[in-house]
């Protein structure tokens, strides 16, 4: 079997074998920060719309008619990026698609139900904000946020497929007794899920958040702009610490799968125990050197034993191992950002905690302001580390990527054409979103402030 897989490696891979992974990063990699919104910002926009609706509050209900406009954006801009993926995964990868089809596909069908869903109820709750009773639009963003969790779910689960593929058998090379439902939910599905639906909530919160930390810097502090960061920001502020949790579950499921894709994490060769855990450093000739080393950590993490085995990259023959520095550093700063992220969340809560009120020294609207591009970093520097770290197998020692990738001459072109298109589509929706914050939303007439009735004047004396 391993005489095989290094006779498939050998082969000399398609001229343009690097175009098109270059393509595919570049449409996930824009695609999924768009995505997040889609996730997580409706609730926040619903929030916000109830809090207004019952409590009278103008700048609650000006909030959420402003962030309905951006989702709207964000979901045509998202439909785009979305469509562009679909024709990818057929056009550089019918290797893939061919074999694996039947249970690859069945998530991405389920997903495009998802997608008409949102698509339908985003264009009511848009247009009908002034047509509709209040609790019957609330009601119409109820399907938007389940539609775009839904979506998360089933394509999260295809790609937790292609790391711990199941539900299917080979004979002769042919999947046979293909069960995609049973496939959906293979042994990283859970793991992987949920810290995709917490990122999306930490990408979202900081990120809007920063935009009010910005105005607020530049002196707009109004309940408009405090509002606007303190809603998000709480959310991803309660997500952080969350996010610490479920990176350790994520960590022992990769570990007991995939153990090579930890050890190119985590730079570690040689199979051994009482393995410590390595903080930066780059690796070089079967070693990782200048970073720093925690005692028995990495043991501690994968078995919770400090005496724990840990598999190592030695496991494998070289052509089988992953990109060792190109996963360990994006791992390093996904890990990096997420606790800095943490540690503001723990300055946001020891401050409420103690004044009842977020802090307001201009350092730390400042760390609010840089805390989206942030969030943002670490997101794309996880989705690195986990398909970089999967490498060279696009089916986790099934499939290789180098067997999947279309042999069409002239990838590249179509490369060149997306960056292209992604250049023009990031200053489009950075323009159009700069615009809608930029100005505040007149008030409607029903969101305008409940009129106080009229005292009685004092009896003249």
């Amino acid at each position: 079997m391993v005489a095989e897989q290094l006779r498939l490696i050998a082969l000399e891979a398609p001229a343009d074998f690097v175009f098109a992974r270059s393509q595919m990063a570049l449409s996930l990699g824009w695609h999924i920060v768009v995505a997040c919104f889609g996730v997580a910002f409706p609730a926040m926009v619903l929030f916000a719309e109830w809090r207004g609706y019952r409590n009278f509050d103008a700048d609650m209900a000006r909030l959420a008619r402003t962030w309905a406009r951006a989702i709207g954006v964000l979901f045509a801009v998202g439909a785009v990026s979305g469509t562009i993926l679909s024709f990818e995964m057929g056009m550089l990868w019918p290797g893939l698609m061919s074999r694996f089809g039947e249970i690859y596909g069945y998530p991405f069908t389920l997903e495009g139900f998802a997608f008409f869903l949102e698509a339908i109820f985003v264009g009511i709750y848009l247009f009908g904000w002034d047509r509709l009773s209040p609790r019957m639009h609330m009601l119409c963003a109820v399907p938007i946020l389940l539609s775009g969790i839904a979506g998360a779910f089933f394509v999260v689960a295809a790609n937790a497929w292609m790391n711990t593929p199941t539900g299917f058998r080979l004979v002769n090379g042919q999947v046979v007794g293909a069960q995609p439902v049973a496939a959906m939910f293979n042994p990283s599905t859970g793991a992987e899920v949920v810290h995709m639906l917490i990122g999306a909530v930490m990408v979202v919160g900081f990120s809007v958040a920063s935009v009010y930390a910005v105005g607020m810097l530049r002196g707009r502090r109004d309940r408009y702009h405090r509002l606007g960061l303190l809603l998000p920001l709480t959310a991803a502020v309660i997500a952080a610490p969350v996010q610490i949790v479920v990176g350790d579950w994520i960590a022992n499921v990769v570990a007991e799968h995939q153990p090579v894709k930890l050890a190119a994490m985590e730079g570690h060769f040689d199979t051994s125990r009482s393995v410590a855990l390595s903080i930066g450093g780059i690796y070089i000739d079967n070693d990782l050197r200048y970073e720093i080393s925690v005692p028995y950590g990495l043991s501690l993490l994968v078995d919770h034993d400090p005496d724990g085995e840990v598999i190592g990259l030695d496991s494998v023959p070289p052509q089988l191992r992953p990109p060792v520095n190109i996963t360990h550093l994006s791992y390093n700063a996904m890990v990096g950002i997420g606790f800095g992220l943490a540690a503001l969340a723990a300055w946001t809560g020891f401050v409420w905690w103690r004044r009842h009120d977020i802090p307001r020294t201009r350092w730390y609207l400042r760390a609010v302001a840089v805390s989206g591009i942030a969030a943002v970093a670490a997101l794309e520097a996880g989705w690195v580390a986990t398909e970089v770290g999967r490498q060279p197998w696009i089916v986790y020692r099934i499939q290789l990527t180098s067997e999947a990738v279309s042999t069409a001459p002239g990838l590249r072109y179509g490369f060149y054409a997306v960056l292209l298109v992604y250049t023009v589509l990031t200053g489009m929706t950075v323009y159009v979103l700069r615009r809608l914050t930029g100005r505040q939303p007149a008030r409607a007439p029903q969101e305008a402030e409940p009129s106080v009735p009229p005292q009685p004047e004092s009896a003249p004396r």
